[in-house]
């Protein structure tokens, strides 16, 4: 079909023709580029066309532009960059036990986790495609059964994940103290085993499953977890927790009550690990040791406690404590309850007023009583990570249904808390903590967003690949080491002029009013 000349007219490239396609449509017209010129035996040479540069429509030539992006240019920076900046040793623990696609899948839903707590299955992969965790750990997948099947596998395959959280116990010092204690996250499931009523079952009226963490006070860092049935009590799973981990070396600090004999097997294998576990108060050693007669005071923090050390029999020690404030709070409080209950018994309240804001520990180191105080205050560190992981990480209920995929999916969990405390203690060394929460941080931090073709690890802060990143998270950017400062500050000038200091008598003041 001929071009008509009004379109063979239109200015375009030299060296081209154009095609009529015969269809109505935009690109009826082609501009194709004058190729080669064929000779063949027995026939003149005629010109080969090219490749099609464009097109004439509504009477201008509009060149081939390339195709629009599929995928995008441009990502979620900050919060992603914090929780990588961590990940470093965990990443290269991992790869020592996994292969190469497994350890990057953990790690990189462990960083969503983090970044977007209480993520649903079904959400991972629109988190992993908007920010930078698909740049640093690409082709991973993310649809919610590929993550489901993910954790089955992990949760299966028992050997790995113990042989994983052996390298991290393996660094820990003897001197360091291991505190152990856990904590239930609600499970309703009918198709696992792990799901069961727990003691918290009359209040909450819903099954749990129990998890026990290994936490290293030193470092403020969990070592190790384990899943059990959330019928089961903490006294009678540690025993064989410290027995599957291998922890061998330490001081394990448990709760109240803890018996000494579930942990003694592990205790005579290994010499490098001790305990120092806090004794009810009614127990027989307390009396038969006359543990509560105070003869030293101790000063810890901003209180002051009456202490005694008393040697028992077979190289043990006991350590008592009495906080004379919290006893006085104790002994209000008894008897206002009982007076209440109508239920005062003087002389039973002669016989227990004593020992109103006591704790008593059973050790078998030789150490002075402060610290062992410091000690055991430091295992508070463990209740503030089960608020993080509960809290900041939003893990209150489990997603996932199998007994496997519970335990693979509780295995990721205990990476993100890893990632958490680092990132948690970070800010707080900062200062960012006392002037917002953690999840404002995290949601300021998630509003940087940047550039894929700029630098992706400890950026510029004036380079031109930041996307309206406001100049207040920028700083936050820099306080975190996430990126790199480059403004330089201003030498203070010179001091202000102080006004010179005159005797002349001061002004007398105006004139007096007139009196009416």
């Amino acid at each position: 079909m001929s071009v008509p000349e009004s379109v063979r007219k239109v200015a375009r490239p030299v060296n081209t023709i154009v095609e009529d396609s015969g269809r109505d449509t935009k690109y009826r017209y082609a501009v194709r580029e004058r190729g080669e010129i064929v000779y063949e035996n027995g026939s003149n040479p005629r010109p080969k066309n090219g490749k099609v540069i464009g097109h004439i429509i509504d009477g201008v030539f509009v060149p081939i532009k390339e195709k629009t992006a599929e995928v995008p240019n441009m990502f979620s920076y900050g919060a992603a960059a914090f929780a990588y900046s961590f990940t470093n040793d965990i990443y290269m623990d991992l790869l020592s036990v996994y292969p190469i696609r497994d350890a990057v899948e953990i790690i990189a839903i462990a960083i969503l986790k983090v970044i977007k707590p209480k993520i649903a299955c079904n959400r991972y992969s629109t988190e992993y495609e908007r920010t930078f965790v698909n740049v640093w750990y690409p082709g991973c997948a993310m649809s919610k059964n590929s993550i489901t099947e993910f954790y089955k596998r992990i949760g299966m395959d028992s050997d790995k994940r113990r042989l994983f959280q052996e390298k991290r116990l393996s660094a820990v010092c003897k001197q360091h103290h291991i505190a152990i204690d856990g904590t239930l996250r609600q499970d309703n499931s009918s198709v696992n085993d792990l799901s069961s009523y727990s003691r918290k079952a009359r209040v909450k009226g819903t099954r749990d499953i129990s998890i026990l963490y290994a936490f290293d006070t030193e470092t403020g860092e969990p070592l190790c977890s384990e899943v059990y049935p959330g019928n089961n009590i903490d006294a009678i799973t540690v025993a064989s927790f410290i027995k599957d981990n291998s922890i061998q070396k330490g001081i394990i600090v448990a709760d109240k009550g803890f018996p000494l004999k579930n942990i003694k097997e592990a205790l005579d294998k290994n010499n490098e690990l001790h305990y120092l576990l806090p004794l009810k108060r009614g127990a027989k050693l307390i009396k038969d040791n006359c543990a509560l007669t105070w003869d030293k005071t101790i000063h810890f923090g901003d209180r002051v406690l009456l202490c005694c050390k008393k040697e028992v029999n077979d190289k043990k020690y006991l350590y008592s404590f009495r906080d004379v404030y919290r006893a006085g709070k104790e002994d209000m409080g008894y008897v206002e309850n009982s007076i209440k209950k109508e239920l005062f018994d003087l002389e039973k309240y002669q016989k227990q007023k004593d020992s109103f804001g006591t704790i008593v520990f059973i050790s078998d180191l030789d150490l002075s009583e402060k610290e062992v105080y410091k000690i055991y205050s430091e295992r508070w560190l463990l209740e503030l990570m089960f608020a993080q992981y509960k809290g900041d990480e939003g893990l209150t209920t489990t997603n996932v249904q199998g007994d496997f995929s519970v335990i693979g999916e509780e295995f990721v969990n205990f990476i993100a808390t890893i990632l958490t405390s680092r990132m948690t203690k970070k800010a707080d060394e900062t200062g960012l903590l006392d002037t917002m929460s953690y999840g404002e941080l995290m949601d300021d931090l998630s509003s940087a967003w940047r550039g894929v073709k700029g630098e992706s690890v400890k950026p510029k802060d004036n380079d031109n690949y930041w996307i309206h990143t406001l100049p207040s998270v920028m700083e936050i950017l820099v306080k975190l080491d996430i990126a790199t400062c480059t403004k330089v500050k201003r030498n203070p000038g010179r001091p202000r002029k102080q006004k010179p200091v005159s005797d002349k008598p001061k002004r007398p003041r105006g004139r007096p009013r007139k009196k009416s």
